[in-house]
Order: C-alpha cells, then structure tokens, then sequence
C-alpha cells in the first residue's frame, strides 16, 4: 500500500480523502498549505502527494516547483478550476495528473492506483534502456536525445522537460515515422487506465513542441488520428 501525503487548506477534503485511502489500505499525512508540504517532503518519505493549487501561506504551484527540485514523488494536483492554463502551468511543473473539484474520493483512488502502476513500470522498463546506451541525433545533430540518460540537447543547449515529456518524446522517437493514435500514444505513455480525458495529450504535445524550438515541426498533427515523429525532414 502506499504512503500518501495529502495537502489542501480545506480540512473537510483532506479527511474525505483520508477516510477513502485508509479503506483502500493505504498511510496518510496531512498538511494544511505549502509550506507543510515541502517540509514534510523533505523530512518524510512518500510514495505520492496529492496537493491542491490555492493556499495559503505557499500556492500549490510555488510548493511543487519547490518540492520537484529536490525530489520526483508522483504528484496529483486538485483544482476547483479546470482552466487550460491552470493544466498547462501544473504540467510544465513536473506534475503527473490533474483533477477537478468536486470530485468522486473512488475516481481519486483509481488514479493514484493507475499512477503507481505507471511510475513502477516506468521504473522498470528504463532499466534495459541504460545498459543500450541510445543515442538518436536528427536535423544534421541538431536535435539530440540520450534515451538512457533521458537528456535532450536544442542545438548543443541541453532542454529540461517534465518526466512525461520526456516519457512522450522518447516514445515518439522510438517509433519514429509511424502515425500514432490518440488512443496508442496514451495507452503506451499513461496507461491504458489512464483516468483523465484526451485533452491532457494535446497539451502535453504543446508543452513538448515549445521545449523543441525550432525543430518543433517534426512532430506533425494527424487530423482526426494522432501525431506522426517526422524523422525525415
């Protein structure tokens, strides 16, 4: 079971999701803003966080840019706003899902199940990759990614990105000039119970042409299919 750290000011939602993880079997430690949560970061150890975006004393935004230099814990943020730029903002943070109040305690505990499940089979499925040392450089090595070190380099400048934009990109390289489905690309990236709706994709796609600069037009748009990794341009 895993070890949860649950951060809203709103004491009533941090015991309704208490109640919910303690039936399904799981440890939880509460914080009431920010501040707490990066501490608590800091001196304990969790397998994920679930932390709400307004607060006082520290945002929950302020806290996971805090906390994401110091550590990789999966996090899921909560919102009672489901606006584009408020997901774009988490995501460019390093956050792994985002959910929208008022929201189902069931529905909540799927995704950080589905979450899990991900984070340890990504754990796992990098472990060959290391021994390969793969390299791929496209655009006269202009743009080139060190699959096993999972670094990318714009024109000799190395790029940081989000784990899933790096989970995204290096998935589209290895199946580099293949048309891939909406629904193939979230399967294979976020799993196929992955809870959150297709948009997350689309935005994801933004965030990683926006690290690419110039050579973002390798990564063509499908129409009514998906996205394609141009490797001949």
């Amino acid at each position: 079971m895993y070890r949860i750290l649950v951060v809203d000011d709103d004491e009533m939602i941090r015991r309704m999701i208490a109640k919910s993880a303690v039936y399904e079997g799981h440890t939880v430690t509460e914080a009431g803003d920010g501040m707490q949560a990066i501490e608590l970061c800091r001196s304990g150890s969790y397998d994920i966080m679930i932390i709400d975006i307004m607060m006082p004393e520290l945002d929950g935004f302020s806290a996971c840019r805090e906390i994401r230099k110091f550590s990789a814990i999966p996090i899921i943020m909560l919102s009672a706003r489901g606006e584009v730029y408020d997901k774009i903002n988490g995501f460019e943070l390093g956050i792994d899902d985002y959910v929208v109040k008022p929201f189902s305690p069931k529905e909540l505990m799927l995704r950080i199940d589905a979450l899990m499940r991900r984070a340890s089979g990504r754990m796992t499925a990098q472990e060959p990759v290391q021994s390969r040392n793969e390299v791929v450089e496209l655009a006269d090595g202009g743009l080139k990614a060190d699959l096993s070190a999972r670094i990318v380099y714009v024109d000799g400048k190395r790029v940081d990105m989000t784990p899933k934009e790096y989970d995204l990109f290096f998935y589209m390289i290895r199946n580099k000039n293949i048309a891939l489905t909406r629904e193939k690309l979230i399967s294979e990236v976020w799993g196929y119970d992955y809870f959150g709706d297709d948009r997350t994709l689309d935005t994801h796609i933004k965030l990683l042409r926006k690290s690419l600069g110039k050579y973002a037009d390798y990564i063509v748009t499908l129409r009514g299919v998906g996205y394609r990794f141009d490797a001949e341009r």
